[in-house]
């Protein structure tokens, strides 16, 4: 299942579905240097918000749902969310 992302243009977590990210105020001033945070991401199978950073965001290394109750694991494409693929 591929899921088209959905840009929040401003902090309402209310309105954050499967999919949606808001992209932080001030991207990359927190977390790691390296790779800092860059949005939060509601998961796109139970809509769990988490904080994504940088890498993440440009679909270099996936993004695993954070939930105790979700494995989800995927990659941004771009617009869209894919599925990690299971070796």
């Amino acid at each position: 299942m591929i899921v088209e992302i959905n840009y929040l243009p401003q902090w309402i977590p209310e309105q954050m579905t499967p999919g949606t990210v808001f992209v932080l105020d001030k991207a990359g001033e927190s977390g790691d240097e390296a790779d800092p945070f860059w949005a939060v991401l509601a998961c796109p199978s139970c809509a769990t918000l988490g904080l994504i950073t940088r890498k993440q965001m440009a679909g270099l290394i996936p993004v695993i749902c954070g939930s105790e109750l979700c494995s989800a694991q995927f990659h941004i494409h771009g617009d869209e969310i894919i599925p990690r693929r299971v070796c």
